[in-house]
């Protein structure tokens, strides 16, 4: 269970770190102090749901279809090496974190609305947290463990952002911080890969 825990924290963290939407709207929540404890919950409720239903429903689906197994750990291998790759580039190259400017809504009821919209029409929020994680999680020995250590990165990363916006967003404004950031998302995906490789060697060297 511990390694599958660690596999959660590692991939959800390098997924949800990198530079989007949805962290940009919650730090600029937060430094306005407006429902931002309250938007960092919806933000890991949802990443919650969402991975739960993908490492089940797809955990399901590969105990009846092994060829499907297969195909996602090697479709995640792919995915998870691309992604590491795009992270190094980034690495390579200056960038910062761009705050939203416009007026945050004052309503809780706007406020909610607007996280959910940002969260789930992304389109990228279902291939990376229903199909990525899911299908990651869903080839892991304890599926509940790698749940578990994703709900622990959602919530470490976006209350985070929620409690320390003053003191991150200068921070996280500089382009050298968003450069390790991303070189070590890169770690972490390569990581991941290559023990679903490791895995999948164990596996044919047991047939």
């Amino acid at each position: 269970m511990q390694q599958s825990l660690m596999n959660g924290v590692l991939v959800t963290l390098g997924l949800i770190m990198a530079i989007g939407t949805q962290n940009a709207f919650v730090l600029s929540q937060a430094l306005r102090r407006e429902h931002h404890l309250v938007i960092a919950l919806v933000c890991v409720l949802c990443d919650v749901v969402l991975i739960s239903l993908g490492v089940f429903g797809l955990a399901q689906i590969f105990a009846t279809h092994p060829i499907l197994l297969a195909v996602a750990r090697w479709g995640g291998v792919l995915f998870l090496g691309w992604y590491g790759l795009q992270a190094l580039m980034r690495a390579l190259h200056q960038q910062s974190l761009e705050q939203q400017q416009a007026r945050a809504p004052k309503s809780l009821k706007v406020a909610l609305l607007t996280t959910l919209a940002v969260t789930l029409l992304n389109p990228h929020v279902y291939l990376d947290t229903v199909l990525l994680i899911g299908a990651l999680g869903a080839q892991q020995p304890s599926p509940i463990g790698y749940i578990l250590g994703a709900t622990l990165a959602s919530a470490l990363w976006f209350f985070s952002l929620a409690l320390l916006a003053a003191k991150l967003a200068p921070w996280l404004a500089r382009p050298a911080t968003w450069r390790v950031i991303d070189f070590i998302v890169a770690l972490m995906m390569f990581a991941v890969a290559a023990q679903l490789i490791w895995g999948a060697g164990l596996e044919v060297a047991s047939l």
